[in-house]
């Protein structure tokens, strides 16, 4: 099945290329990434243009909008335009994928459900060093959660036997790791572009898709991502934020008018 992965940045090169080269280290290969880009500077520009030039291992692009705040929905849903795949996979460009990662992901793709990923969490001074190869280093790793420097450690191993879990809930969605059939995000015309500042446009989308009549799949141990520490966003627009996210799980709407479309 034909895979896109969608990676969000903004103005974080050293962890983008961390992010990039795990990508192409994985045990399947995407088959194109799309860098969704929200405003960076002329550094990670650069960056990805030598990603374009050198990888001779998939197809990959930048998307880019000008920087006029946090608008990851809006540049999420220029990313899907530019995508080919049959599932698009939602990365956040300082989330490191384990080396089974996109594999992974597909074995857990299931007709009628999006996938949620769980993460692991990598504090401040790690992070500055943190890299692909560092999360095959189990035992490392281990010593590190014992030390506070990894939370959500148990996510660490890979166990493909353990059960699936389904729901329709909507705590825990996260889009620094989802993964969507491509008909899915068009059917419900992608992310909700009114969300502008950080936070709810990923739990919103749930909630679309829930009503578009899909359920959600997770696994605590596969596909998992190692999400690498920065400063806390600004959540000035939560309460408008949360107060859109009301309004929809109210509705009971499957689409928004301004999402990948522009409707009414």
């Amino acid at each position: 099945m034909k895979t896109s992965v969608i990676v969000t940045t903004y103005n974080r090169p050293g962890a983008l290329k961390r992010v990039v080269h795990g990508l192409l280290l994985q045990t399947r290969l995407p088959d194109e990434i799309v860098i969704a880009d929200d405003g960076s500077s002329k550094k990670t520009q650069d960056l990805v243009k030598g990603f374009i030039h050198s990888s001779g291992l998939c197809r990959i692009t930048h998307v880019w909008q000008e920087d006029k705040g946090f608008r990851a929905a809006r540049i999420r849903n220029l990313a899907i335009q530019n995508t080919t795949g049959e599932y698009i996979i939602s990365l956040d460009g300082d989330c490191i994928p384990e080396a089974h990662f996109i594999e992974d992901h597909l074995k857990l793709a299931k007709k009628g459900f999006f996938f949620q990923g769980k993460r692991v969490l990598v504090e401040k001074k790690l992070s500055k060093s943190f890299a692909f190869e560092d999360t095959k280093l189990k035992m490392k790793l281990i010593r590190h959660s014992f030390k506070n420097k990894i939370s959500n450690a148990h996510h660490i191993f890979r166990v493909p036997f353990f059960p699936v879990k389904e729901s329709n809930k909507l705590s825990g969605i996260k889009s620094c790791n989802m993964g969507f059939f491509r008909k899915d995000l068009y059917a419900v015309n992608g992310f909700n572009q009114e969300f502008t500042g950080w936070g709810r446009e990923d739990s919103e989308l749930a909630v679309r898709l829930y009503n578009l009549g899909l359920k959600r799949r997770e696994h605590p141990f596969m596909a998992i991502c190692f999400h690498l520490w920065h400063d806390e966003n600004d959540k000035t627009r939560m309460e408008i934020n949360d107060g859109l996210l009301k309004e929809q799980m109210a509705s009971k709407q499957i689409t928004c008018k301004n999402g990948i479309m522009k409707k009414g």
